[in-house]
């Protein structure tokens, strides 16, 4: 393979865990850390509203499990849009976009929405001649299946735990 030719659709990761927009900054944690994965699209169904890094998650991180429930994580985005990539973009443009916009994961869409991630890792991995081979089969994108809900502690007036 040739990196010359290569495209975001070549190297992209396919199969996305995604958090919905209105969803809470604990379950996105909790969904990046189930799934292992530093970046996690912020969607709108399939529209993809931007990438929301384990590291601006940590930095707005303030108060506890009441806090963290309570706002969406559409509000820990950045205001300036997210570079977007297509399928057939070339990865040396994907690896320009990361550099200009300062990131290091560039979401792929299609007219239908985000079908892929193209992440530094994945652009290490076509630099060392490990690109997956190319397939024709769509990306997959899959939000939270459950719901978290911080249990707090109640007072007792009994005066145990």
């Amino acid at each position: 393979m040739n990196m010359e030719s290569l495209t975001a659709g070549q190297v992209m990761t396919r199969v996305l865990v995604a958090v919905k927009a209105g969803e809470s900054p604990l379950m996105a944690w909790e969904l990046m850390r189930r799934a292992q994965v530093h970046h996690l699209p912020v969607v709108d169904g399939r529209h993809v509203l931007g990438i929301l890094t384990r590291e601006r998650l940590a930095a707005s991180w303030s108060g506890g499990p009441q806090e963290q429930s309570s706002r969406p994580v559409r509000t820990l985005l950045g205001r300036d849009p997210a570079p977007r990539a297509r399928q057939d973009t070339p990865l040396s443009r994907v690896a320009a976009l990361m550099l200009d916009a300062g990131c290091d994961a560039v979401p792929v869409v299609s007219d239908d929405g985000l079908v892929g991630l193209v992440t530094a890792r994945d652009v290490l991995s076509a630099v060392a001649g490990r690109a997956r081979p190319a397939t024709t089969e769509p990306g997959e994108v899959v939000t939270g299946m459950f719901h978290l809900e911080p249990v707090l502690p109640h007072d007792n007036p009994m005066g145990g735990a």
